[in-house]
């Protein structure tokens, strides 16, 4: 029999999908631009993008070098990415030849990994709070999130807590570091509890370290798969959207063992086809130029700007969570006395014409209710309105 609904009328959503909706990051810069305010909701980090990125993507492109790459990537972005990963992450054993894939961005790289490492019903351990996108894109791959909740204002990973969100089904752990919300930067002692459990538990672990050259205080950023034993079932994902402030080349890469990095390469090649190849060659150059001082400028530049921002979140009454590293920043925002956090984020953004994002987007639980996530990676100049503007709250 015929359904009595049109075309239009019917719901033609699958079911993995019928309960995606539109991320809070992305809604609240809609509701931004409504009311022309500042965003410091959406991690765009509209900086200057350094001109020995620039010029010789400029030149591929009046090269002419636009045909397909590898799936991979090119030989020249991967030789400079296992170098990296070596003499920066300490990951020894990464070659360009079998060990690296370059991706449509770092959620690319998640995506892609979901597909090939992963099946309907697996179990991925994940730190509360959590990257949005990373929670949405496990769900669309029929995986199962265990959240391993952790408590401000240290964040501090907890073994008893790993244990308890681990079950007969759990495979792998994801997390970021630094995290985006928090601004976590996880210490040598906790990496080598979370690498002590992987290893008994006989777990995968996904890290994004895409905020990797951001961190503070003269911190030193540890990657995961550094660590003995860890190597061989650690997935790093990074890129240099955030370093070189090109959020939109969507450029992401893979570093991890062949037996993990061949089977995301074989995805990344059926979503994906390739990265866009002139601006493969564009960022190759720019990590080949840029010396270590031009990591250690920015990263100092973030820390004034984080200290300026959080001193006046202090004055105007929404104490913020001072990160260690990336450039987030979740401030309290409960004496505003708004019923949720998208309430208190819309009074922000009305208020003063400041957009942030509410912190029930990175929370599962109702630990989020009270918080709201600002990113400072912004201009001086439009850092300082801001601040002006949130000051006004107190």
């Amino acid at each position: 029999m015929a359904s009595s609904q049109s075309a239009a009328e019917r719901d033609w959503r699958s079911e993995r999908v019928s309960w995606l909706q539109q991320s809070e990051i992305r809604a609240m810069t809609r509701e931004c631009h409504r009311v022309g305010g500042i965003n410091l909701g959406q991690g765009i980090c509209d900086l200057p993008t350094p001109p020995e990125v620039l010029e010789p993507t400029a030149a591929a492109v009046l090269a002419d070098k636009s045909v397909y790459s590898k799936f991979e990537g090119i030989d020249d972005l991967r030789e400079q990415v296992a170098r990296k990963a070596r003499e920066y992450n300490g990951i020894t054993q990464a070659s360009s030849d079998t060990d690296v894939v370059v991706t449509i961005g770092s959620t690319g790289a998640w995506a892609s990994a979901v597909q090939a490492l992963f099946d309907p019903g697996d179990e991925i351990m994940m730190f509360e709070p959590f990257y949005g996108y990373h929670l949405n894109t496990l769900k669309v791959g029929g995986c199962v999130p265990r959240f391993v909740p952790l408590s401000a204002p240290g964040w501090e990973v907890r073994r008893e807590d790993l244990e308890a969100a681990c079950g007969p089904k759990t495979r792998a752990l994801l997390f970021s570091n630094p995290t985006n919300p928090s601004g976590k930067v996880f210490s040598r002692a906790e990496l080598e509890v979370i690498a002590a459990f992987c290893i008994e538990r006989d777990l995968l672990a996904i890290t994004d370290e895409i905020y990797e050259y951001i961190v503070y205080s003269g911190a030193k950023h540890t990657s995961l798969a550094s660590l003995p034993g860890m190597w061989e079932r650690t997935v790093t994902m990074s890129g240099y959207s955030k370093t070189f402030s090109i959020t939109g080349w969507r450029l992401g890469t893979v570093v991890a063992p062949a037996h993990l990095a061949g089977p995301i390469g074989l995805v990344n090649d059926l979503f994906y086809v390739c990265a866009p190849t002139p601006l493969q060659h564009g960022v190759a150059a720019g990590i080949a130029s840029l010396e270590a001082s031009y990591y250690e400028e920015m990263a100092a530049d973030y820390e004034r700007k984080r200290d300026h921002f959080c001193a006046s979140l202090e004055r105007a009454g929404l104490t913020p969570h001072v990160p260690g590293g990336a450039y987030y920043v979740l401030a309290d925002v409960t004496r505003l006395g708004e019923p949720s956090a998208k309430a208190a984020a819309m009074r922000i953004l009305e208020e003063v014409g400041v957009a942030s994002v509410p912190g029930s987007a990175f929370f599962a639980s109702d630990a989020g209710e009270g918080l709201t996530r600002f990113c400072y990676a912004k201009d001086w100049d439009v850092l300082r309105e801001a601040s002006e503007r949130i000051e006004r709250l107190g």
